[in-house]
């Protein structure tokens, strides 16, 4: 939050506040606690003529906005700026979280409040794009807007809650991330393998041409209606659709319709936006690095979908394995899938592995889904050997089968003798070191359940 200048009336940040701002925090506090729900919404300070002079999201209104006038608020610096210039504070309600995210981002770039103003700079802060020059519009977060050829939304205040906010939105409204270039005029996409979303339902699939650019199309304008706040309109006309549909007995049209209306309603009841975030880490660009790994791997194509698998144990009791699941880079947390070993005694990660490597692609293959790309196991030469005799076993032709060392660091490429060595800053490296550590943490989450369980007898 910008610091604004200092002036005689305001005087510096641990000056004893004057006669005003206590009646502020006595009005404002009781107005917190008697008024303002405890449900999502966007709360706004103003200042004594009536200027919104900050703007701001919350999940809960009254717990949010009532942390302002807390102790450990009034020593710091930003808040007590602000909270010494407001003169009042008020609300919009919002249906869910993620509509309070799209509420704030309208209302700041309107408004452009004084303790916002680094969202000015629009090069920065993230952005919802849409491109609107393709038969087949793509939906993308970008910190680079385009100056044309897109609709905007944003700027956005967080990275993480944005992500988890157009993850949410994808299961309803199925429109497509990913950077591929899709005529409808070009048949040989009806040859396309979609990818791991389509089979999710997170994606119609035009890279298949499954849907018409006309219902794609369709989809995302209702996509749009509902960033630009017109949640209520858009049900009804999505209820009428839906009504019509099943008149001319279309009836899986009329079913997916039903689907949706109902999820947009249920909006608030998918959880917190943070359960949904696709958190950054290693100072990770995605896209770099899966362009690394298509380099060092000497791949035809961008990989997309990647899985990591790890084993936990304790003197052998309790063994457990974890399977974490990444789309373009980040983590996939629908796709993450926790095994109690059933059929290995005692402690032998090799036989650990194979048992779950079995259980989870003759799974994929009996049901007709997608493999991954790339399949990721933590350890060195011993378990890529492993896995693989896991899958000759099976009959089953692999994936891209990868290691990954964690003393040096090395990658262990199925199908090749010599390992791979890249620097500690690559940004290849650090996305497998990613996947590995997330594989890790499940599986030793889910560990700790099980013997909190048999231990308390839950």
């Amino acid at each position: 939050m910008p610091t604004p200048e200092e002036t005689p009336e305001s005087g510096p940040p641990d000056a004893t506040p004057p006669k005003t701002q206590v009646d502020f925090f006595l009005r404002a506090g009781e107005k917190v606690r008697s008024k303002f729900p405890q449900t999502p919404g966007v709360y706004l300070f103003q200042d004594q003529a009536g200027r919104v002079i900050y703007v701001g999201k919350a999940k809960n209104l009254r717990a949010r906005v009532g942390s302002y006038f807390l102790k450990a608020a009034a020593e710091d610096q930003r808040t007590t700026r602000l909270v010494r210039e407001a003169y009042d504070v008020d609300y919009l309600d919002a249906e869910s979280e993620v509509d309070a995210l799209l509420m704030e981002s309208r209302l700041i770039k309107d408004i452009q409040p004084k303790y916002n103003r680094e969202l000015r700079d629009d090069k920065s802060f993230p952005y919802l794009q849409i491109t609107t020059r393709e038969d087949f519009p793509r939906v993308e977060i970008t910190r680079e807007p385009r100056s044309s050829g897109v609709k905007l939304y944003g700027p956005f205040t967080s990275i993480n809650s944005l992500r988890g906010a157009l993850h949410v939105l994808q299961r309803v409204f199925q429109f497509r991330t990913c950077s591929l270039d899709i005529s409808e005029d070009d048949e040989r996409w009806r040859w396309f393998r979609p990818c791991l979303l389509a089979s999710i339902k997170q994606c119609t699939a035009p890279c298949n041409l499954r849907i018409s650019k006309e219902d794609y199309r369709r989809d995302i304008a209702r996509l749009k209606k509902f960033l630009e706040g017109k949640r209520k309109p858009l049900l009804k006309e999505m209820r009428a659709e839906m009504q019509e549909a099943a008149s001319k007995q279309r009836y899986e049209q009329a079913a997916r319709l039903r689907d949706e209306v109902h999820m947009l309603e249920s909006l608030n009841e998918r959880g917190d936006l943070e359960k949904h975030e696709q958190p950054e880490v290693f100072y990770m660009d995605p896209k770099k690095g899966l362009g690394g790994l298509q380099k060092v791997l000497k791949l035809k194509k961008t990989p997309r979908t990647i899985e990591g698998m790890d084993i936990a144990h304790l003197g052998g009791d309790e063994t457990v394995a974890s399977l974490v699941q990444f789309i373009d880079g980040l983590p996939f947390k629908p796709g993450y899938r926790r095994y109690r070993i059933r059929e290995v005694e005692g402690i032998d990660d090799y036989a650990s592995l194979q048992e779950v490597v079995a259980r989870r692609f003759a799974g994929l293959r009996d049901e007709g889904d997608m493999f991954p790309d790339i399949l990721l196991i933590d350890g060195g030469k011993g378990q890529l050997r492993r896995v693989v005799e896991a899958f000759e076993a099976i009959s089953i032709d692999p994936p891209l089968v990868l290691s990954l060392a964690k003393r040096e660091e090395l990658i262990y490429v199925n199908g090749r003798e010599e390992p791979l060595r890249l620097s500690r800053h690559a940004y290849a490296l650090r996305l497998l070191q990613y996947v590995r550590d997330e594989a890790h943490r499940f599986a030793q989450h889910y560990h700790h359940i099980l013997r909190r369980k048999k231990t308390l007898g839950e």
